[in-house]
């Protein structure tokens, strides 16, 4: 199987690290090629650290690399199995992307997206085969985190399903199936929990520090709300919270008015050195 990823971010670069280390020769398209040489030596990076950490052997590691081929054009994915697109999360992008693809792409190549807060039946209806796409939603960062949600869009064929299903399970994860309703599995029920935290701490006059050790050893939570949303990105939370409730109306699923200060703030958490914590 060939996989291409479409964006290479944090979570395409991710993924595209994930492919290259389980076997698959994988193309990574990015807008410009210093992006796209960015994320490989981000790749790199991380896989060195397996190596010096004794997760990795170093003849490994140079295959997997040299198993990533970097490109800035869409046709260099024309003979892809899998393309999962990984690209800001605005409709309009995601719409003209998979136009695009469409149009190099095998007949029989599936089409995924990893969108955590966008409906994939909305994505997938510019394509004259919306069958063929389906939502892979990896959890930042991918290579640590173990699910991907697999999510069938209105118009998903069962069999590209069962193919999204498998690659994250050749992708060392653990896949489950769900469908394409607002927030998935995870965000739906994580997201508003989040906020519920966030809006405690002005509430019951709490720290961070010790609302994270209460969920912690109080819930058995193996990382405190603040500690997760550092990690996360308050900005990336924001974005999902605010296109949850922008679907669902419901008060719970709206980013509590801190949290929209500190993302605005530019206080996004542990990639900006500041958020709950100093980093």
């Amino acid at each position: 199987m060939k996989v291409g990823v479409v964006g290479l971010g944090s979570m395409g670069s991710g993924i595209a690290q994930l492919a290259i280390e389980a076997g698959f020769e994988t193309v990574g398209r990015e807008v410009d090629l210093a992006r796209a040489e960015s994320a490989r030596d981000t790749i790199a990076h991380f896989l060195t650290r397996k190596v010096e950490k004794g997760q990795l052997e170093q003849d490994r590691c140079d295959g997997a690399l040299s198993r990533l081929a970097l490109t800035t054009e869409l046709d260099s994915l024309a003979d892809c199995d899998v393309v999962i697109e990984a690209a800001f999360e605005d409709l309009a992008v995601k719409h003209e992307l998979f136009r695009a693809l469409e149009d190099v792409v095998r007949d029989d190549a599936v089409l995924a997206t990893n969108t955590s807060a966008l409906s994939v039946t909305e994505i997938a209806s510019v394509l004259a085969r919306p069958e063929r796409a389906v939502g892979m939603h990896f959890f930042n960062p991918a290579p640590l985190m173990p699910l991907v949600e697999i999510v069938r869009a209105e118009r998903t064929s069962e069999a590209v399903c069962d193919v999204a299903f498998d690659l994250g399970t050749q992708l060392g994860k653990t896949p489950i199936r769900c469908l394409d309703t607002p927030g998935f599995v995870v965000n739906r029920v994580l997201i508003p929990l989040l906020n519920d935290c966030v809006r405690v701490l002005d509430e019951a006059g709490v720290t961070p520090e010790a609302l994270d050790a209460g969920m912690q050893h109080g819930a058995g939570w193996p990382m405190g709300p603040c500690a997760l949303l550092d990690l996360v990105g308050l900005d990336v939370h924001v974005h999902a919270s605010e296109a949850l409730y922008e679907k669902l109306r419901e008060p719970r699923m709206a980013p509590p008015p801190r949290l929209v200060r500190l993302a605005l703030a530019g206080k996004l958490g542990r990639k900006s050195g500041e958020g709950f914590y100093t980093y």
